[in-house]
């Protein structure tokens, strides 16, 4: 089997894995390591991994097991992915309520870490619809659990990184869509502040809605870019899925730096004419861009690369997020993959859920070292003493201080941890020992 990594490559660790045979049921146990539920590794941290311990891969954990095409519920195995849903269900004039910026996660991956998408100031997090879940343990107990049945062990498990057990199946309630198109605008803002006003203009008549900026602007255009937001068309047409390219190699260290990033931010800033472009496209390159590149997380080089994705209260949040691409600019350490996003208030039903309301914040950082998780500590303290959080499934260095202080309610969370599992992630922002 390949090496299992996370998607940014950071840290590398010595892991074993395994890929039970489902069909013969048998319990996930291993009494000299601990376990962990993997999937298909785009967790950019070490939340995926397990060092010194073992995978428990979920790659045969891959059926459909109903789908009710009047009703839009559909019921698969948690190693399906993304993809295979959609290959499914568009046909039929369903689509995912919440689907994060890659198709290439499976079921149980996205329960795990509640991941968000374009909309979620109108439908919220993954989580917020699912409707129920078989959730396996080490002990071998086999359990059903939704809003109304081992209802804490659900919203343990929904944001709960795979440490509660192995989501077996999964059940969830679909979207209804008229066609497999998206009617979009791209817009190109000057700042930060017209962001702010067009992310307000848009939130009620504009399903989805993100915007790229240019990390490295500062003065009067800090915080420009690219205001992206669609809705699904009410007609369809007549292109369909595209060839991926792919990345085969690892990129040299020296192609990203600060010179090439600023290069990049301005060329991409600038490269449609218009400041208003409308679009009428296949889904696919308006939700999954990067999809369209294979293996793209190679172009960072063998060091791999750290994301840092925050989230500010919305109050103060315009003031909070210029103090942070003011430090980022300051630092040198460009990023050409930033994106800001508005949370919206609805709540998520997982303990360790990171979406709140407020202002989320995402940047790509080839890794320089030590000067990166300098200014990372640095960004950190800003994000605390906003009554802000950093995203677990993006991280890969943050201290249990920092954790603990995001999600004061880890201690509530870890009584239903299964005693079983654990990840590389988990014993850096717990303390806990190795089993």
């Amino acid at each position: 089997m390949k090496t299992l990594q996370s998607w940014g490559r950071i840290p590398r660790v010595n892991q074993t894995s395994m890929i039970p045979d489902w069909r013969s049921h048998v319990a996930i146990t291993d009494t000299a390591r601990s376990l962990l539920p993997y999937g298909r590794g785009r967790s950019y941290g070490d939340s995926c991994l397990n060092d010194e311990g073992t995978l428990c891969v979920t790659s045969r954990l891959n059926h459909f097991i109903h789908f009710d095409r009047q009703q839009g519920i559909l019921r698969c195995e948690a190693g399906v992915s993304l993809d295979e849903i959609l290959a499914l269900i568009v046909p039929h004039g369903w689509f995912l309520p919440v689907t994060p910026g890659t198709k290439y996660v499976t079921v149980g991956g996205a329960i795990a870490n509640d991941v968000h998408g374009k909309n979620h100031h109108l439908a919220g997090t993954f989580g917020c619809h699912v409707r129920a879940f078989e959730l396996l343990r080490t002990t071998g107990e086999r359990l059903h659990c939704s809003t109304t049945e081992n209802s804490a062990l659900f919203r343990a498990s929904i944001g709960g990184l795979g440490l509660t057990g192995l989501i077996t199946w999964a059940e969830l309630d679909l979207k209804k869509i008229s066609s497999a198109f998206i009617d979009s605008e791209t817009l190109r803002f000057k700042n930060l502040q017209a962001f702010f006003t067009l992310s307000e203009e848009s939130d009620q008549d504009w399903e989805y809605t993100v915007a790229w900026i240019d990390c490295q602007a500062q003065g009067s255009d800090l915080g420009r870019g690219l205001f992206m937001r669609g809705r699904h068309s009410q007609t369809g047409g007549t292109s369909g899925r595209k060839k991926t390219l792919n990345m085969p190699i690892d990129a040299p260290g020296f192609l990203l730096n600060k010179y090439t990033v600023k290069l990049f931010n301005e060329f991409y800033y600038r490269k449609n004419r218009k400041e208003r472009l409308v679009s009428h496209g296949y889904y696919e390159p308006f939700f999954y861009p990067l999809d369209s590149i294979g293996n793209w997380n190679r172009m960072y080089g063998r060091r791999g690369f750290y994301q840092y994705q925050c989230v500010v209260p919305l109050e103060d949040g315009e003031v909070i997020i210029a103090t942070l691409l003011k430090m980022i600019a300051a630092s040198g350490m460009g990023s050409f993959l930033s994106v800001l996003k508005k949370f919206g208030d609805i709540e998520s039903p997982g303990m360790l859920s990171f979406p709140r309301p407020g202002i989320t914040l995402a940047l790509d950082f080839p890794n320089y070292g030590n000067k990166l998780l300098t200014l990372f500590e640095q960004l950190d303290r800003q994000v605390m003493e906003a009554g802000g959080a950093v995203y677990p499934a993006k991280d890969a260095r943050m201290s249990a201080a920092a954790f603990q202080h995001y999600f004061p309610q880890w201690r509530t969370f870890s009584q239903y941890r299964d005693p079983g599992m654990s990840s590389s992630f988990w014993r850096r922002v717990s303390g806990e020992q190795r089993n």
